[in-house]
């Protein structure tokens, strides 16, 4: 009979935990978060107090802060990424994608998709892939939750709210050149999913977040 020692068989113990975790659903999406803790997540040292897990959501309040995904060593590229978002009145949040963890400051990398039904100072509302495919009229409401989609395919992003598109953007290598039509760093490509506490007077919440990797 093989004999093991102590750190090979809490291996074998933890291993098929770990893996069940991570076993995809009937339609092929792995949760990132199922409300029971933030593990896989990582908050920046910036006002990490903005973000916490309450009642099985995620609630984004207080000053600035990104929460990111690292549960997984392997870049996001193409994927379908679903949740449930709900805001409060006069609430500003996003998500990220194709970002990379960073202790401070808006993220540098990636795509914000915006989160805002009634925010005032910002009139780039909920669904839009932010300042490239604007949305300027809100498709959902307050104090509801509502299903927040993302879908990236090569160059291609698309939001859906609620199951109805909200944003279709393709990106446009001529505006990546030296007129700077869209910012350093703004770009498709790949990394992972972060989720922003914007302001002291907004408050998010994000529940049963989960992803499919696209070919």
């Amino acid at each position: 009979m093989k004999k093991f020692t102590l750190p090979t068989l809490l291996l074998l113990i933890v291993a098929p935990l770990v893996a069940a975790d991570k076993k995809p659903d009937a339609d092929g999406f792995v949760a990132l978060f199922g409300g029971t803790s933030l593990d896989g997540w990582k908050k920046a040292t910036e006002n990490s107090d903005s973000i916490q897990l309450k009642d099985g959501a995620i609630v984004a309040n207080g000053n600035r802060c990104h929460l990111f995904y690292v549960g997984d060593e392997q870049p996001f590229k193409n994927f379908h990424f679903k949740c449930e978002v709900m805001t409060w009145p006069n609430s500003n949040g996003g998500i990220y994608f194709h970002t990379k963890y960073q202790d401070t400051n808006w993220p540098a990398q990636g795509h914000e998709c915006q989160v805002n039904n009634t925010f005032e100072r910002d009139p780039l509302k909920t669904g839009g892939v932010y300042n490239v495919a604007k949305v300027l009229e809100a498709p959902a409401k307050d104090n509801e939750w509502f299903k927040y989609e993302i879908i990236v395919d090569g160059k291609h992003v698309i939001t859906k709210i609620n199951d109805k598109v909200a944003a279709d953007y393709i990106e446009d290598p001529a505006a990546l050149g030296k007129d700077k039509k869209i910012e350093p760093g703004r770009r498709v490509g790949e990394g992972t999913f972060a989720l922003q506490a914007h302001d002291p007077g907004s408050t998010v919440m994000y529940r049963n977040i989960k992803v499919k990797r696209l070919p």
